[in-house]
């Protein structure tokens, strides 16, 4: 190994392990962090792209801090996933061996014999998920102190998975709760690959203080592109409806082109949705059952049980046989599973942050490539086709997200949440850590300045307490301690308590004697019908409500229902981008021919309406508004116009009005008086909104809160007043012929 100062100044025995392992030099990211982490004395931001050495670059100066300390010491290691640990495990685990430092993996999975020898001698690295370090502040009390006394940094892994989400907010909140136990900063390291803007990120990491950054960017690997278009026939966008035998439905199309050029390596398949995972997994087995050769795609997500995800995650690693998995945002993350030639998106990107993520599992060995192949599907043209098809929306959001992706451009952290859910759940725990709380002590520990909820007032605050006491979720004693209420206490020691998130209820799917893994109710079935799952087909045998156990067993063919999901929000970078795409008459060379038709026809149909020129279209009964803004602003937009009497909803394009009898000249008039009032007061804008409970805990808050928590999260008033503003302050054409 080529000698630096950044080497020299680790520990003799890493510098000792690190030239045993045939260590050529340290990275980049390496060399920037350590001189930067051993001494202890400040919080830490690693960025650099997937595989670059970030775990390494964090934990070998931790180490070698935690070994020059005269008495054992702590590190925690904090990921937002168990396969994660696992795997963080495995790569720790010979390393410390040799140092004398135990690794203690922490998750739902680790038996209860592991979990008390380290609460016996709490030392080492202690890999845990944030609802076990819930469980455990929330459980031990006044012992937390004594647990945590002698941690020396906190390591937060894949940091752009936690801010501006419930779990990020709870995982700030823990932090700050054993800071305050322990009466000292305890240094924070956070690592990740996709990170925009450091400022932000520095302060989700620690809020109100800075962080020292070391930011190596992206990799700078050769990137190769290919977005294929396909079409569905006519035949198979209805259900029941038949097709002419050699007439092939484009998700098989699509399975067929993955068979022929993916087999024989390793890569990562990423549709939408589960169910999608499903069905891709099924149609590539099929197709290798056919050809007769050995199975290599794999399905891996989250409703499916830990070993077949284990099965899939071993499959990836082991180089003896090609293997690739079809899977969801689970295998986005940093779960070591070695490098994979390409990486595969069915449909449009989720973000573009998303894909830049998934993309970095693939050229990461020396001299290769990173691989984008992009599939898009587009109904077939008729005299019936809606607007979007018409103008092609997947293939022109697919580019749109492309084209940002190339230059580098990604979508910034969601941090304008209020997260009263999450500020219920830890008002919940604090309270049994402490064995009760006053409300003076409680606001100071959640909502003082620099703590996790500090942009909560006193007024607020004081209104959740009311509410929590109606409602049984807390009690007063006569000494003015809050306590847990009848309900609250029962919702505290339910297993689910320690998730910040809500999750569905979810049924177990058994065949014999073997759990494949779990089933949302909400897609309860029948017994006789069918399903796939694991990448199989199973009948339902029989349904154990009380148990919530679904029986199946192997079967072929059929038709079964899927399960369901979203996507993610559009950023209104993203949508600009497209309305550039639908002006502009250059090819992007990442399309293919079919795609290229696609956008070609997508172009026309916006050039045939004059879009460019078009705020509001005529739709017949309804009108489109034609904002070209993320979905924030766009339910924003539609907000302000059902308070005001109408009936709008965001949409892809915009926002679409039900007209009622009322002409464009009329909601233009009402867009130009709402932009001529001072911005509303969210409460009078949702006062008659329903259905706004969306995080775990929303049902318990007051109306009031649950407007306050639904808008800051949900919808951006700021700039939708200021499109209004600036689109019908003088009044603009509106009527246009109408679409067919």
């Amino acid at each position: 190994m080529s000698v630096s100062k950044a080497f020299l100044q680790l520990d003799a025995r890493i510098q000792h392990y690190l030239w045993s392992e045939g260590w050529g030099a340290l990275r980049e990211v390496q060399e920037l962090a350590i001189p930067l982490i051993l001494p202890a004395d400040q919080d830490v931001i690693v960025a650099a792209s997937t595989a670059s050495g970030k775990t390494e670059a964090a934990f070998l100066p931790a180490l070698t801090y935690l070994l020059q300390q005269p008495q054992a010491g702590l590190i925690v290691y904090i990921s937002p996933l168990k396969a994660l640990i696992n795997d963080q495990f495995g790569r720790l685990d010979r390393l410390c061996e040799n140092l004398d430092v135990p690794v203690w993996p922490w998750h739902g999975d680790i038996t209860a014999t592991s979990k008390r020898k380290f609460l016996a001698k709490p030392e080492g690295v202690l890999l845990i998920t944030p609802e076990s370090l819930e469980a455990t502040l929330c459980n031990r009390g006044t012992s937390v102190a004594g647990l945590f006394e002698n941690t020396t940094f906190v390591i937060v892994d894949e940091l752009h998975a936690f801010i501006g989400s419930e779990r990020g907010k709870q995982l700030q909140s823990l932090l700050h709760r054993i800071d305050v136990a322990l009466g000292r900063h305890v240094p924070r390291i956070g690592l990740s690959a996709t990170l925009g803007d450091m400022s932000l990120a520095a302060q989700f990491l620690r809020p109100g203080r800075s962080a020292a950054v070391v930011d190596t960017g992206s990799a700078a690997s050769p990137l190769l592109i290919k977005v294929k278009g396909y079409e569905e026939p006519i035949e198979f966008r209805a259900a029941g409806s038949q097709a002419d035998a050699n007439t092939v439905p484009a998700s098989k199309a699509i399975a067929q082109h993955l068979f022929k050029v993916l087999r024989g390596s390793n890569n990562l398949i990423f549709p939408n949705r589960r169910q999608e995972v499903e069905r891709y997994t099924h149609l590539l087995n099929d197709l290798c059952e056919q050809a007769r050769v050995p199975s290599e795609f794999w399905p891996h997500h989250g409703n499916l049980s830990k070993e077949i995800r284990y099965d899939t995650e071993t499959a990836l690693k082991q180089r003896e046989r090609p293997a690739s998995a079809v899977c969801t945002s689970t295998l986005e993350l940093g779960i070591d599973i070695g490098a994979v030639k390409s990486v595969v998106q069915i449909g449009v990107p989720p973000s573009v942050a998303s894909l830049r993520q998934r993309l970095g599992r693939s050229g990461r060995r020396e001299g290769e490539p990173a691989i984008l192949r992009g599939y898009v599907i587009e109904d077939t043209l008729d005299e019936h086709s809606s607007l979007q098809t018409r103008m092609r929306i997947d293939t022109v959001q697919t580019a749109a997200v492309v084209s940002l992706l190339i230059e580098h451009w990604f979508e910034p952290p969601a941090v304008r949440g209020a997260h009263y859910s999450t500020l219920v759940q830890q008002l919940l725990s604090a309270i049994a850590q402490y064995g009760g709380l006053t409300a003076g002590q409680a606001f100071a520990l959640l909502c003082s300045p620099h703590a996790p909820f500090d942009g909560i007032s006193t007024e607020s605050f004081a209104e959740l307490l009311r509410t929590l006491g109606q409602k049984e979720i807390l009690i007063q004693d006569h000494s003015g301690l809050l306590l847990h209420g009848r309900i609250g206490d029962r919702i505290v020691n339910h297993y689910s308590f320690y998730a910040a998130f809500a999750s569905d209820e979810e049924f177990r799917i058994v065949s014999g004697d073997k759990a494949l893994g779990t089933l949302p109710i909400v897609q309860m079935v029948s017994p006789g019908q069918r399903i796939l799952f694991g990448g199989r087909t199973w009948e339902v045998q029989d349904i154990d409500e009380a148990h919530k156990t679904i029986y199946v067993a192997p079967a072929k063919g059929g038709a079964p229902p899927l399960f369901s999901g979203g996507i993610g929000r559009v950023h209104t970078r993203v949508r600009q981008r497209m309305r550039e795409l639908y002006l502009g008459d250059e090819t992007p060379g990442y399309l293919d021919g079919q795609a290229q038709r696609f956008l070609d026809e997508g172009r026309a149909a916006f050039h045939s309406l004059a879009l460019a020129d078009t705020i509001m279209l005529n739709q017949g009964s309804d009108a489109l508004l034609l904002t070209w803004l993320g979905d924030a602003a766009n339910e924003a937009i539609a907000c302000l116009l059902t308070a005001r009497g109408a009936t709008a909803y965001a949409a892809s394009l915009g926002v679409e009005v039900q007209r009622s009898g009322r002409s464009l000249d009329d909601f233009a008039d009402l867009l130009a008086d709402i932009g001529s009032e001072p911005t509303p007061a969210v409460d009078d804008l949702l006062a008659k909104a329903s259905n706004l409970a969306k995080q775990k805990w929303d049902e318990l808050l007051s109306p009031r809160l649950l407007r306050e928590t639904y808008a800051r999260s949900n919808i951006d008033l700021d700039e939708a007043m200021a499109w209004i503003r600036a689109k019908f302050s003088v009044r603009s054409p509106v009527e246009t012929p109408s679409s067919p």
